[in-house]
């Protein structure tokens, strides 16, 4: 078959993975200039590892993806370091990433802390999100939690991350699979995702897969014969199968033969979006605390704070330190008209707080990323909004991060998902082969991905 796939992040290159050793003939089409979708990376030109745009990293029980490397033999590429974990209390920062973190922790009286280890303990042990996709995250919280406890600890990281105006609504089945399958332990790849997204996609290359950088999609359209009609910049074919691997809401507009009903689901998912600041320093800004959570009444002016060198060494990075300050925003939020200067006179000032002594000079560089897609947010009975990976219109998939619920998103997530939609390609056709879609991609040959820096 022939088949494109939109997208060449972690969800579509492992798509292309599968459906290229399955014999079948693979066209990726990625808007940007290099493979990676939000977990792609950058390098300043004496590094010697790339490092996310967003922050990124892996969880030990992340199956989908560390399966997906052990088959590539990549194995001994994944670094597993322990980093620490911090909650923001009353002026100080507290480890917060082990029970015995928890029951250390001055912000709530010692029976609360006992008693958020076993609410903790239930949610880790218990496999039936389904009931808790019913009833918000605020209720049920400050329920079993207490009232106490919740307004500590995580009544600010709901409001954090999903807004203000967004708290009545998330269901508790998110934060959910949150205990449930995170770890202390915290992976990356050697050299950064960025290099793990370029081995990937070289292996798909390999495999046979055409990759086209720099070209987005611009339409999507169906074939009264059969297949859809893909239109890419200057490119234009038609496919046996498409799959989509891009937000709903550009779904929704790329593709106007959708029925109304799967249209509207599309455009009715929420998200937020997300700025993060890069700051190198000359100097370490903090000791040892790897992340940094950050309640918004605190008065900080973003969520986190990421001392990505308090988990990776700043020799990867030619001796700089390296923070993240970031933030997940309504896609209106006035940050995402900010310029980069701007950004850093509101946010410079809040590094004294972590470190008294921080100065201006101490910062090398700086850099700015912007997306307005980064973070589902999942309302009561969210499970029966999640659009089928089948589309109504044949020939065409969608699999996007709105789609792995009740798990969050994330790269192991991705993986999981467009493996999945792979598999479900190839058993729709096993028995019935599409029509053979004509013509061939016309225009200018598929970009290298060496002309692209990868």
């Amino acid at each position: 078959m022939k088949i494109a796939i939109i997208g060449a992040g972690p969800a579509g290159l492992a798509a292309a993975y599968d459906l290229t050793r399955a014999g079948h003939q693979v066209t990726i089409f990625e808007g940007a200039p290099t493979v990676g979708g939000l977990a792609s990376g950058f390098k300043a030109p004496h590094w010697d590892w790339t490092l996310e745009k967003f922050y990124h990293h892996w969880f030990a029980s992340d199956a989908a993806i560390l399966g997906l490397i052990k088959e590539l033999g990549w194995s001994d590429q994944v670094l597993f370091p322990r980093p620490i974990t911090a909650m923001y209390h009353d002026g100080k920062f507290y480890p917060f990433d082990s029970p015995l973190a928890v029951l250390r922790f001055p912000g709530i009286p010692f029976l609360d802390r006992l008693r958020f280890g076993f609410v903790a303990l239930y949610l880790r042990l218990t496999p039936n999100w389904e009931a808790l996709d019913k009833v918000t995250a605020d209720a049920w919280l400050r329920k079993w939690l207490g009232a106490r406890a919740y307004e500590v600890l995580w009544k600010p990281m709901l409001v954090g991350k999903f807004g203000e105006e967004n708290l009545p609504i998330v269901n508790m089945a998110w934060f959910w699979a949150r205990i449930h399958a995170r770890t202390p332990r915290l992976g990356t790849f050697t050299g950064g995702f960025q290099a793990f997204m370029d081995k990937l996609a070289a292996v798909v290359r390999a495999q046979g897969a055409a990759l086209h950088l720099d070209t987005p999609v611009t339409g999507l359209r169906k074939r009264v014969d059969g297949g859809v009609h893909v239109a890419a910049g200057s490119h234009t074919a038609d496919f046996d199968v498409v799959i989509s691997t891009s937000s709903p809401a550009l779904m929704a507009r790329l593709a106007p033969d959708l029925p109304a009903e799967y249209s509207a689901k599309l455009r009715a998912l929420k998200s937020m979006g997300a700025v993060v600041m890069v700051l190198s320093l000359d100097r370490q800004l903090t000791e040892g605390i790897y992340w940094h959570n950050l309640p918004k009444e605190a008065g900080f002016p973003y969520l986190a704070m990421v001392e990505h060198t308090n988990y990776m060494s700043p020799t990867h990075y030619g001796g700089d330190h390296i923070i993240y300050c970031g933030d997940y925003l309504d896609p209106e939020h006035e940050y995402f008209k900010l310029s980069k200067e701007e950004l850093l006179e509101r946010f410079l000032p809040s590094l004294r707080r972590f470190n008294p002594h921080f100065d201006r000079s101490w910062v090398k560089d700086t850099w700015v990323w912007k997306t307005a897609y980064a973070q589902p947010v999942p309302p009561v009975n969210h499970a029966r909004n999640i659009p089928d990976l089948r589309t109504p219109v044949p020939g065409l998939y969608f699999a996007s991060m709105s789609q792995v619920y009740p798990w969050d998103r994330g790269t192991n997530f991705a993986v999981e998902i467009g493996r999945r939609v792979a598999k479900m390609v190839l058993d729709d056709y096993a028995t019935a082969p599409p029509t053979r879609a004509q013509p061939a991609l016309e225009s200018r040959p598929a970009q290298p991905l060496a002309a692209q820096g990868a």
